[in-house]
């Protein structure tokens, strides 16, 4: 049985839907993304799982007491500026039966229980956000995009986080709007463009839906109308000295082996990423 199903949600402020038509079901110990744009649904969807908002219409299955086995870190983590972490965490303790130990949490999260909330950079708030969300021991944590505005460095040091998160059983709903950061972490991930779930599948089932190919890029000045007869290759496009070669998983090997080294440079190879399932898919970007 999943631990969340969501049926046909609907979301709606007076004229304005905020969630149109969104189904989809979380499984137990996954890692659940839902992707999209800002304004897609996303949130409003995930504050509708946790309780923080009701649904216009449709159904939300929880397999869990929303107060005490959900965790939730919303996007802004705002406390007093001199209210301490370590007070922090005590205080969200407080409100449950079996919480976990504070300060094994702030050890795992590596944050100093005297630090002030205001002298946290970007990334401890975001650390001390999520440790807020787990000191209750929860079933399910909701997290709504914890790397946002973290430099590469502290986004890493998250996803790792995460990853043991996912370790000690707890169901994680992800919402993002990192490609990367759903190819690193989910399981499998909902895309949401204007309220609606467009598709759901596992992020190498995503790619695969938008025609997963490689790429080969690279300059030359001499000819490569070879390159448009080999099984490997489906497309060739020369703009200028630059070539772009499509094909199959051998394309690389292939062009390499057909190709003069001296006449090749800067040379290449991309394949068919989230970002490109998820453009197929809306006819846009994710950011």
């Amino acid at each position: 049985m999943p631990i969340i199903t969501v049926e046909n949600l609907h979301k709606r402020y007076g004229d304005k839907v905020a969630v149109a038509d969104v189904s989809f079901s979380v499984e137990q110990g996954e890692i659940f993304g839902i992707v999209g744009r800002n304004g897609a649904g996303k949130t409003t969807t995930v504050e509708c799982v946790a309780g923080l908002r009701t649904p216009t219409s449709g159904k939300i299955k929880v397999a869990a007491d929303l107060k005490q086995q959900v965790g939730v870190q919303l996007q802004d983590c705002s406390l007093p500026d001199k209210l301490r972490v370590g007070e922090a965490l005590d205080l969200y303790a407080s409100f449950y039966a079996n919480p976990v130990s504070p300060a094994a949490l702030l050890e795992e999260v590596g944050l100093d229980p005297r630090q002030a909330f205001a002298k946290l950079s970007g990334g401890q708030r975001q650390r001390l956000s999520i440790a807020l969300a787990l000191v209750g021991n929860p079933t399910i944590a909701i997290l709504d995009e914890l790397t946002t505005g973290l430099d590469p460095q502290a986004r890493r040091e998250t996803w790792g986080l995460i990853e043991r998160i996912k370790e000690r059983g707890v169901t994680v709903l992800l919402v993002t709007h990192f490609m990367e950061e759903v190819e690193r972490l989910c399981d499998r991930v909902a895309i949401i463009s204007d309220g609606a779930v467009l598709a759901v599948d596992t992020p190498a089932g995503l790619i695969a839906r938008a025609g997963s190919s490689d790429r080969v890029i690279f300059r030359t000045s001499g000819s490569v109308a070879k390159l448009s007869t080999l099984p490997e290759v489906t497309s060739v496009v020369v703009e200028g000295d630059l070539v772009t070669v499509t094909g199959d998983a051998n394309v690389l090997h292939a062009v390499v082996l057909t190709l003069p080294a001296g006449q090749v440079s800067e040379l290449r190879s991309e394949r068919t990423t989230l970002d490109d399932a998820f453009l197929s898919l809306t006819g846009h970007s994710a950011t």
